[in-house]
């Protein structure tokens, strides 16, 4: 240190003073502008890159606070929708016991109806021929009894005593 205070040179140090304000100029005026230009530049991208990561995140979470909104949406309406078919089905089936049983009922009632009436037309048939089988045995008992002059006598006697006491 004390060599160059010792080789100082004032006119060295004028033109080294000179230059570097010189060069301080010329770099204001042709560098530095362009390099804060720049970086000003890359600030504002950054800033701005920033704000839209910001803007796109804030979009993503109402993208999604949405599709959850729209999933619950889709499941609450699914679950309506399958507790209508439920309650069809069973409406379906409830339905269908009470035609089945409605039928079952009619097709019962027709038989009774069918029995009653073949009972009624047996009984009527079996009434005719009792009465026709009775009326022949009765036809061939008065013959017999009646094939001489004295047994028609005492039937006739007997079925006025008969009528009197009635």
């Amino acid at each position: 240190m004390e060599k160059l205070i010792n080789d100082f040179s004032l006119g060295l140090f004028f033109w080294q003073t000179l230059i570097f304000v010189g060069l301080i100029f010329l770099l204001r005026k042709f560098a530095w502008k362009p390099i804060l230009d720049s970086v000003n530049e890359r600030e504002d991208g950054i800033k701005n890159a920033l704000l839209a990561a910001e803007n796109a995140k804030k979009e993503m979470q109402n993208l999604k606070s949405d599709n959850e909104k729209l999933l619950a949406d889709a499941r609450a309406e699914r679950e309506v929708m399958l507790k209508e078919a439920r309650e069809i089905r069973k409406k379906m089936i409830s339905d269908a016991k009470v035609d089945a049983q409605t039928q079952g009922e009619q097709i019962i009632a027709q038989a009774k109806a069918a029995i009653t009436a073949e009972k009624n037309a047996a009984m009527a048939d079996l009434k005719n021929q009792v009465s026709s089988l009775s009326l022949e045995i009765a036809e061939k008992v008065l013959r017999n009894e009646l094939s001489d002059k004295d047994s028609q006598t005492k039937l006739v006697e007997k079925m006025l005593g008969e009528a009197k006491l009635n």
